[in-house]
């Protein structure tokens, strides 16, 4: 899929998850809004049947002082006796004590009258005793006329006689809290989270491919051209030495033999490589386990490469300084790794190349350095060193070949033989690859 169009395809996706997301937004806020005016509407209802109930509880207690200060013959005028004290808890003031049957029996034939059926609780408040001298709990229900014993009622802070009457099954939504919350966000909320984060989680999916696909594009290119090149070389060097005419021309003959081994070592390197790949691919790298001297592996790579170290002028300095370089894995691959980085460091380096090598034993831990002072490498590019088909940008230096697996190996074979590599760099003045393996102290006798 070309940039532009998978770039669309994200934008698009993108957007639309985003509709999803406001959409649901907007439908949530707008279902919390009516849910919010419902609840408003029922608590304002029942707030209206409150107040009509509060009411006629004060009416029928107000008619009930009446009745009791006509049977004592009393003529004062208890403007405002009746009190609400709490929003279930009515009190009443009157002059003097009052027989206990006789208010219950006037309770109970005005709330008959009003049309209060709840159930009761009503005590007489002795100011000469302070304390509620008598209550019942009165169930007003036309099948029984059985009384309850009462549960006291509290005092109130008040002073003189009165009586109290509270209603013990009811509650008001005036001290009610607030029922509707946005609590029912929260599952939307985290399905929503979840589907952004698989999107999040799919578009990185598929860059990655995208980058992979990239890559191996490059790779097929590049090893195309890197095995066609010597492949060319060695088909016409082979047919200028078919020429019976050549044999009367050694020099000429020499030189093109030389062409024919130079190329064929060229790509038996390449081939060699894309063999490494295949080797990792592999689902379990078959490693030989032998006793081996680094140092010794170092030495023979670092004689391997002295003729294109001559040819540009090059050198290799080397500080074996590890009292332990004996380690356990497979020579073969361990070789290939010290000669992947001592490459790398041919192969950039912008002018003569200046290697430096160095070892330490730090703790149970062999450590080799491999320095350059090569173009080195940006701090974007070096995190993805390591990654299969990478290959770092080489600016001007336009003879670099490669098909991005060499440093990918190194890791994968020195991770494989337990030990770890870290790369180092900075643009213009060098890298540097270190790698750590486990020492073996067997005695090398």
């Amino acid at each position: 899929m070309r940039r532009r169009s998978l770039g669309t395809v994200i934008l698009l996706a993108t957007l639309s998850v985003i509709g999803v997301l406001l959409t649901q937004m907007l439908w949530l806020d707008r279902a919390f809004r009516l849910q919010h005016e419902q609840v408003e509407l029922q608590k304002q209802e029942q707030q209206q049947l409150e107040k009509q109930f509060n009411d006629r509880v004060i009416i029928a207690l107000t008619n009930v002082t009446e009745q009791i200060l006509s049977i004592n013959k009393d003529p004062s005028d208890l403007f405002d006796a009746v009190k609400q004290e709490r929003p279930n808890y009515f009190a009443v003031t009157i002059n003097d004590t009052l027989h206990p049957y006789l208010l219950e029996a006037l309770l109970r034939k005005e709330f008959k009258r009003r049309n209060i059926t709840d159930d009761f609780e009503y005590g007489i408040y002795d100011c000469f005793t302070d304390s509620i001298v008598y209550g019942n709990y009165v169930v007003l229900d036309s099948s029984t006329s059985d009384t309850l014993p009462h549960t006291h009622l509290q005092k109130l802070d008040k002073d003189g006689h009165y009586f109290g009457v509270f209603f013990p099954k009811r509650s008001s939504s005036l001290w009610m809290p607030e029922t509707v919350s946005r609590s029912t966000w929260i599952y939307p909320a985290i399905v929503s989270m979840i589907v952004f984060a698989f999107f999040g989680y799919s578009v990185w999916i598929i860059m990655g491919q995208k980058r992979l696909s990239e890559m191996k594009n490059d790779f097929i290119g590049n090893m195309t051209h890197e095995l066609k090149t010597p492949i060319s070389t060695i088909a016409l060097s082979s047919e200028v030495i078919s020429d019976p005419a050549i044999i009367n021309e050694p020099e000429r003959l020499a030189a093109y033999a030389a062409i024919i081994r130079s190329e064929n070592e060229r790509l038996r390197a390449q081939v060699e490589r894309v063999l490494q790949l295949a080797t990792l691919d592999q689902d379990k790298l078959a490693l030989k386990r032998e006793r081996i001297d680094l140092h010794e592996r170092i030495r023979h790579v670092v004689d391997a490469l002295k003729l294109p170290l001559e040819e540009r002028q090059g050198y290799v300095d080397l500080h074996l300084e590890a009292a332990e370089h004996w380690v356990t894995g497979d020579p073969v691959h361990l070789t290939n790794v010290v000669f992947n980085l001592l490459d790398n460091a041919l192969k950039y380096s912008d002018g003569p190349p200046r290697i430096t090598i160095r070892s330490s034993d730090v703790g149970r831990m062999l450590v080799v350095a491999v320095e350059d002072h090569g173009i080195g490498i940006r701090a974007e590019d070096l995190k993805h060193v390591f990654e299969r088909f990478y290959r770092v940008p080489t600016g001007n230096v336009h003879n670099v070949k490669g098909f991005g697996l060499g440093l990918h190996y190194v890791q994968q074979i020195v991770n494989a033989h337990g030990g770890s590599i870290e790369a180092r760099s900075e643009p213009g003045a060098g890298s540097t690859f270190t790698f750590r393996l486990p020492i073996n102290k067997k005695d090398r006798s």
